[in-house]
């Protein structure tokens, strides 16, 4: 059996520190999603059905399974969503001009590129699409993409 060493800790506490440092400043782009090429407009209706009963702390039905129900109901979508690469600079320019053309009431949403150098360089909040939840729920396969609030379900723009 070999004992290691503190110098081989201490590299691979290095090391481990690097690769974690890495993962927060710039994130695994999202498998799949390639640069837009041509616009495509769709859909989205967020509506969900129950799959049990919701109760209250006394066991009092307050929802029963089978209830269809649509968040937008409830609560509007309060700013567009942008989606975009920001390792690819047209991307880049282009999400610029749309936040222009709606002042400001759009959220950027990184879907590859470093968020924290992006939020340094605009000085504004950035997001960035976690394991690509939201680009795979809504459909999303190319970027720049635009979701916006229609009624009661959300319009999806892919643009160039």
């Amino acid at each position: 059996m070999r004992v290691r060493g503190a110098d081989e800790q201490s590299v691979d506490g290095a090391q481990a520190q690097t690769r974690g440092t890495d993962a927060v400043t710039r994130p695994q782009p999202i498998a799949g999603l390639r640069p837009t090429e041509t616009a495509r407009t769709f859909y989205f209706d967020p509506s969900f059905t129950l799959d049990r009963n919701i109760v209250d702390a006394r066991g009092r039905l307050l929802f029963a399974a089978g209830t269809r129900k649509n968040p937008l109901e409830i609560v509007s979508l309060s700013k567009h969503l942008l989606f975009f690469d920001a390792r690819d600079r047209r991307q880049v320019t282009r999400a610029r001009e749309l936040m222009a053309r709606y002042d400001g009431k759009v959220k950027p949403i990184l879907t590859g590129g470093s968020y924290l150098d992006l939020m340094k360089a605009w000085r504004i909040p950035i997001y960035y699409d976690q394991q690509g939840t939201l680009t795979e729920k809504l459909g999303i396969r190319h970027v720049p993409a635009l979701v916006s609030q229609e009624g009661k379900r959300l319009r999806i723009d892919e643009i160039l």
